[in-house]
């Protein structure tokens, strides 16, 4: 097993990593009667995005023995309605200053990050909006 999640009431849900005993809360969002004290289930599935894609790119910098260094991604969730699911999700990398890579080592990693299995496995009708800042040589 994975986790273990427990309904806590009012709207909020713990879930624990069996392996590591890592705790996660959730709240509904407040446009959906909830009051958005904690990442929402659906903020979980974007921001596992980044998160897979990033660790995904730090896999194969690490082979290549390149240090990424602090690498940082902003999400953005969008929502759609009727039913009410996720519509889409922007990814927006920036790469340290520091980090000088050529076209061909960025391509590697760009690739490597949008064959994530978290990008792989959401439904097609979810627009994933990646954007790669590279920082410009020095």
């Amino acid at each position: 097993m994975t986790s273990s999640i427990i309904y806590k009431g009012e709207l909020r849900t713990e879930a624990t990593h069996l392996q590591s005993s890592t705790v996660i809360e959730t709240d509904a969002p407040t446009d959906n009667q909830g009051k958005a004290e904690r990442f929402s289930p659906t903020d979980l599935v974007a921001t596992a995005l980044g998160s897979c894609m990033l660790t995904i790119m730090g896999i194969k910098a690490r082979d290549m023995q390149i240090e990424l260094g602090a690498v940082t991604i902003d999400i953005k969730k969008h929502m759609k309605s009727d039913p009410r699911r996720i519509g889409g999700v922007d990814v927006s990398f920036q790469f340290p200053a520091h980090l000088q890579l050529d076209e061909k080592q960025k391509t590697i990693l760009q690739n490597a990050a949008l064959a994530c299995p978290v990008a792989k496995s959401l439904h097609p009708d979810i627009e994933q909006n990646v954007v790669f800042n590279w920082s410009l040589p020095v």
